[in-house]
């Protein structure tokens, strides 16, 4: 079960407390589900008693006890908490973890992708090579989520964005949603900046910063450090594929059937659905870029559990790691990509 899949479980059960009296609320459109803050526990959190308890004129406590009551018998929850003045807190059942990683290991780098059907979207852009890479990441990204996405350009098109992968139309297509996408620009031309970092570190550069923010353009994008966060999401990406070559030299390979004890790589994997869905929604792709960075730190620390030591021979708790390890890595690759940024397999 995603965060998404919780989202909408929790949003049935407002439903259906409307639809049986036991709340008189206006059902909102969707419902925030997320990690625990202190003080919570489980593995997600929810803040929905608290936001509808001044409408039903009763506290978020008692709010939070009528929702807890129908999710409670829910198959895929383990257990529903109320902490605080009322947040409800969900345990998945263990599985679910099974299911989560299968399911990423059997999407691939299409995990978190939604199926075509969404409204047609054109996001609009200036003429500044920061707005052309972001309109860019934004079109991949809203693809993911299901969208036809046609970019366009303000002003005249500067032939040299392809330079960085950044292709787009002069113009304003009708019969679709506009969206301007307007990062704060760079003094660079986007010659200037392949030349002196490439397409990846540049990239990565222009998108890693939330656009009322400067982009992060300096020469630690070349360094092959921990400083560099690019590095590291990359390095974490080959460090999963050189796990899988050893394993394969040791005599075996993924499969999770081994329940495995390591809740923040499981709780970001669960979380790149709703990330790429709200990178989509508010035309961010720097929250893809930080999402990648926690999943990489998660991988990296994790990551001398996997193989056996020594004389130890391969067990069912090695294959469910180097399940996970894979899972982790698919989802760099994936998030990579619709950055427009390459993975390679080794560093």
């Amino acid at each position: 079960m995603t965060p998404a899949d919780l989202s909408l479980t929790v949003l049935r059960a407002v439903r259906r407390a409307v639809d049986e009296g036991a709340l008189a609320v206006e059902v909102p459109e969707r419902v925030q589900v997320e990690r625990p803050r202190a003080g919570g526990c489980g593995d997600y959190a929810s803040n929905v008693a608290l936001v509808l308890a001044r409408a039903a004129g009763a506290t978020p406590r008692q709010v939070a006890d009528v929702l807890a009551a129908r999710l409670l018998p829910h198959p895929g929850l383990d257990r529903v908490e109320i902490t605080g003045p009322g947040f409800l807190n969900f345990t998945l059942r263990a599985d679910l973890r099974q299911d989560l990683v299968r399911a990423v290991l059997r999407d691939g780098p299409r995990y978190g992708h939604r199926p075509p059907g969404g409204e047609p979207v054109q996001p609009v852009h200036r003429a500044d090579v920061r707005a052309a890479v972001t309109a860019d990441a934004v079109r991949r990204i809203l693809v993911s989520q299901g969208h036809p996405v046609r970019v366009a350009c303000e002003d005249d098109v500067d032939p040299e964005w392809a330079l960085l992968g950044a292709r787009t139309e002069a113009g304003h297509a009708r019969g679709r949603l506009a969206t301007t996408v307007a990062p704060l620009p760079v003094p660079y031309g986007a010659g200037e900046l392949y030349r002196r970092f490439g397409v990846d570190a540049a990239r990565w550069g222009l998108l890693s910063a939330a656009a009322h923010d400067h982009a992060r353009l300096t020469d630690e994008l070349l360094h092959q450090h921990e400083r560099n966060p690019l590095f590291r999401v990359r390095y974490a990406h080959s460090r999963a594929r050189a796990l899988s070559r050893n394993a394969a030299q040791l005599g075996f390979s993924a499969a999770y059937d081994h329940p495995v004890d390591e809740p923040r790589l499981l709780s970001l994997l669960g979380d790149h659905p709703a990330v790429l869905l709200s990178a989509a929604r508010h035309r961010a792709p720097d929250r893809v870029a930080r999402h990648l960075e926690a999943v990489a730190d998660a991988l990296l620390a994790f990551q001398h559990t996997v193989l056996p030591l020594g004389d130890e021979k391969p067990s069912a708790a090695h294959r469910s790691r180097l399940a996970l390890a894979e899972a982790a890595g698919t989802v760099l690759a994936g998030g990579l990509s619709l950055l427009g940024i390459s993975a390679p397999d080794q560093i």
